[in-house]
């Protein structure tokens, strides 16, 4: 009698290896299995470093900061620096917190000695010091003199707002460098100099596909992109950031006002409208390092291309080779328990 309809779901079933000289079947188990290496070390373990644990969402403090001067003769000789030149970004949602202040009263345009603490302002004599050239990362234009700051420094003479700031916070970047002058006197370049922080916007400008004469009139919008891919398991020097600069709009301009009491207790204000380049920063990037977790899966899932290497051979042999049917009778066979001896009669 056949036994129960459930009964095959009770069976056991166990693999059989069966030695099969096929040559084309040999050779694409082969392949596979080179194809299923390749890529594990080439792909999973070399290129996406499959072995890392990443964070595709660093979180990243971005600081700007303005330094320089120009002077504008269209309505008599004015001085525009960094505190001229920039202006709070309007509609932006930011929160300013004050924790610390620098106070220099009574500031007026003028002649003064630079700040030593400014490098292209130190000097020696004259010469050291041509006119009209503006100083690096400095507070005016170089009037050509040489003066004595203090007992100890001499400085370049400046026309600006004097005095000039009376001290300085100290500087801080992820550069590591044991030159302390070097954030004073590096500018940004993407080939001789790509760890400087520091960027003339004339560069940034012509980067983004622009000439600042141009941009200057009318205003415009800059998007600069940081890209910050790093690679924790290498050392904290090789992890730079890269720069791009990409043009978004050829205009740009608001409205500002200052208000002050007439000597008649009228109420007066001054309406400017303001036309300048916006710096739309953004930081994108990933940071990976070594952890067992992801290692175990990369192999484990590369384990599992091995496998199905030998599953694509056995269904090459068993269905799409001429000896399909021999295969089968030598794969799959099934084992009956040998039969009892027959009980003895009297």
């Amino acid at each position: 009698m056949p036994g129960p309809p459930c009964g095959s779901l009770l069976d056991y079933k166990t693999a059989k290896f069966s030695l099969t000289r096929n040559r084309r079947v040999g050779l694409l188990h082969r392949l596979l299995q080179l194809g299923a290496l390749g890529y594990l070390l080439g792909w999973v373990l070399l290129l996406r470093k499959g072995y890392q644990e990443r964070d595709t969402a660093p979180r990243v403090a971005l600081v700007t900061k303005v330094k320089g001067a120009a002077v504008a003769e269209a309505a008599g000789r004015r001085l525009w620096d960094a505190a001229d030149l920039t202006w709070p970004p309007q509609g932006e949602n930011v929160l300013f917190l004050v924790t610390h202040f620098i106070a220099t009263i009574q500031q007026a345009q003028g002649t003064c000695p630079e700040s030593p603490s400014v490098l292209d302002g130190m000097c020696t004599e004259d010469a050291d010091c041509p006119m009209g050239n503006p100083v690096v990362h400095g507070n005016g234009i170089k009037t050509g003199k040489c003066l004595m700051f203090n007992a100890t420094h001499s400085t370049c003479e400046i026309y600006g707002w004097c005095p000039v700031e009376n001290s300085t916070l100290p500087r801080c970047n992820t550069l590591q460098t044991t030159d302390p002058s070097y954030f004073k006197s590096c500018t940004y370049d993407p080939v001789f100099n790509p760890s400087c922080p520091v960027f003339r916007v004339r560069d940034m400008v012509e980067a983004a596909g622009e000439s600042f004469g141009d941009l200057a009139l009318l205003g415009g919008s800059i998007r600069v992109l940081i890209e910050w891919n790093c690679d924790l398991d290498h050392p904290a020097t090789q992890c730079q950031p890269q720069y791009s600069f990409s043009l978004q709009d050829m205009r740009y301009n608001f409205r500002t006002a200052s208000y002050y009491w007439g000597s008649q207790q009228q109420l007066y204000r001054n309406l400017l409208k303001l036309y300048g380049i916006r710096f739309d920063l953004s930081v994108h990037g990933q940071a990976g390092k070594f952890s067992i977790v992801p290692t175990a899966v990369s192999f484990a899932t590369s384990i599992a291309f091995f496998g199905a290497a030998t599953v694509v051979c056995d269904l090459v042999l068993l269905y799409l080779d001429a000896k399909a049917d021999l295969y089968w009778k030598e794969k799959f066979e099934e084992a009956r328990p040998p039969k009892g001896k027959p009980e003895a009669t009297a």
